[in-house]
């Protein structure tokens, strides 16, 4: 069986950092770590650590192998809210651990990797047919840091 997950590189903390999702995320969960016991190219024996882990039942690897590339904005974390309780808590939870907010429902947590918090809702609200609809919700939440259901509602009536 063919079997799809994504692959995050990290300089360092991956457990942490591994640790910290999972308890952020619902339905997440910590799965084996692995530590190479040969030399590669990223250090000796024992340098390179690898966790496979998931977020809200998706599957995901992360490898602590040292400094390669730093993570930036072409790959992200996206996280559908059903509440406006649910949205704070997670951007909370990131903020109190050293993440840094940006525009449109975007954050980066303090390992650098982004992440986009969303309200379920407002994929719908600028999908459906009525494109005056989504362009007024759409502008609103270009204004936006965190998002804020009820304003996007609001724009959308």
């Amino acid at each position: 069986m063919l079997k799809v997950s994504s692959n995050l590189w990290f300089e360092k903390e991956v457990q942490e950092a591994v640790e910290f999702y999972v308890a952020t995320i619902p339905n997440s969960s910590m799965g084996g770590i692995t530590i190479l016991p040969a030399e590669t190219p990223s250090g000796p024996p024992g340098s390179v650590k690898i966790i496979d882990f998931k977020l809200a039942d998706q599957d995901f690897v992360a490898m602590q192998a040292g400094p390669l590339d730093a993570f930036n904005h072409a790959f992200s974390i996206s996280v559908e809210c059903e509440t406006q309780a649910e949205i704070d808590r997670i951007w909370n939870a990131f903020l109190d651990n050293g993440g840094v907010e940006e525009q449109c429902g975007w954050l980066k947590d303090r390992w650098g990797l982004s992440w986009q918090i969303v309200p379920r809702v407002l994929i719908e609200m600028i999908s459906g047919p009525d494109r005056e609809r989504a362009k007024r919700v759409t502008e609103v939440m270009l204004d936006m840091v965190k998002l804020d259901i009820a304003k996007l509602e609001q724009a959308y009536r």
